[in-house]
């Protein structure tokens, strides 16, 4: 089942929909839905396209709708840096004792097809295509067996990195959250995509080129082991979003570095879950 944020045309509520080709089917609001992401995929896992339950879900076209980040406003957005052993290896940084992590805050994120500009002083922007995973209940100092069953599903993600404020200190906060430069595709649900461990092959394509060919084998960290790593100091809630990290093939480490430009447009392709598409502009709409 894939999962999307929308906004119904002319209504600001942001609702989780199932997504099915050209329909999406409208669950509840997306704070509602995060309360209760169980029970209500398992309600819909049935429904086919053009029904209209009694108790008030409905089927609409996507022309009806604008996609939108399915997440609450109140989720934490939380990144594994240098997770594949040979994106680790190609920027000469030794193998992590420990996951590294960084957070986003949901105002970076976005959705496929929506622009995003290169910040103000960049020399353009660094791609890295990633696995992201969506919690579903609360996770507290879980082993990691228990965290990786709270997970609801994954998407495609692009963590897109204004490398120069990234280097500034190192901190890399301001770096990785400028202005929807955090895309997400739908969400697909866990029993639809398996074990990450397992192998899933990651493709990142500039205008057509391909710039990174990785495989989730290559992880360093699996998600339970994250999730867990986390949930030792702080409780995952429902909603969170963990990005588990880039495989080799970014463009800073490139001689010459190659960065995103205005006019360019990125593609994150990844096994099961589908592909992410962002046009790189000069400003905001």
């Amino acid at each position: 089942m894939r999962l999307v944020g929308v906004r119904v045309r002319g209504d600001d509520v942001v609702r989780v929909a199932r997504l099915d080709g050209d329909t999406v089917t409208l669950l509840a609001e997306v704070n509602e839905f995060w309360a209760d992401a169980r029970s209500l995929v398992a309600k819909v896992a049935g429904i086919r396209e053009g029904l209209r339950l009694a108790d008030g879900n409905v089927t609409l076209s996507t022309e009806a709708v604008t996609f939108v980040p399915p997440v609450p406003p109140s989720a934490r957005v939380i990144c594994v840096g240098l997770n594949y052993r040979a994106h680790a290896a190609e920027g000469s940084f030794e193998v992590p004792e420990h996951p590294t992590l960084f957070g986003r805050w949901t105002a970076s994120l976005s959705v496929g097809g929506v622009p995003v500009a290169v910040p103000a002083g960049e020399a353009g922007l660094d791609w890295e295509g990633e696995v992201a995973a969506y919690v579903a209940e609360p996770v507290r100092d879980a082993d990691p067996t228990t965290a990786l069953k709270a997970v609801l599903g994954y998407s495609t993600f692009n963590d897109l990195t204004a490398r120069r404020a990234q280097k500034l200190t190192s901190q890399w906060t301001l770096g990785k959250n400028a202005d929807r430069s955090g895309p997400l595709g739908p969400i697909v649900t866990a029993d639809e995509v398996g074990d990450l461990r397992d192998g899933l092959r990651v493709r990142t394509r500039v205008n057509g080129t391909l710039v990174q060919d990785g495989n989730t084998r290559d992880m360093i960290f699996g998600v339970g082991e994250v999730l867990s790593l986390i949930s030792r100091t702080l409780t995952l809630n429902p909603g969170d979003v963990v990005a588990t990290g880039t495989p080799d093939g970014v463009g800073y480490v490139r001689t010459p570095p190659w960065l995103l430009q205005p006019g360019d447009v990125v593609e994150v392709e990844i096994d099961r879950l589908g592909v992410l598409r962002t046009p790189v502009t000069a400003t905001l709409p």
